[in-house]
């Protein structure tokens, strides 16, 4: 047996597993340590980010609408 193999294996015998409530609160620190790392946009990002997200949905509205119009000549023609 290597020795990083039985490194982990003795490491796992003499941790013992932390109470939930333990868990539950070491979780939350993390969860605050990693929102204090999050960097937010500038103004001038975000206004770049939502117009591109506005053009994006104005051309799938696009797209969806015509398919929906040539659907629906396409059922008057076959159906009647």
């Amino acid at each position: 047996m290597s020795q990083a193999a039985s490194a982990s294996s003795r490491g796992r015998k003499s941790t013992q597993k932390k109470s939930l409530w333990r868990r539950i609160v070491t979780f939350f620190k993390e969860v605050v340590a990693e929102f204090k790392k999050v960097q937010r946009p500038t103004r001038k990002e975000l206004w770049n980010l939502f117009l591109t997200v506005v053009f994006f949905v104005a051309i799938v509205m696009i797209f969806v609408s015509i398919l929906d119009v040539v659907f629906n000549q396409s059922m008057f023609w076959i159906f009647g």
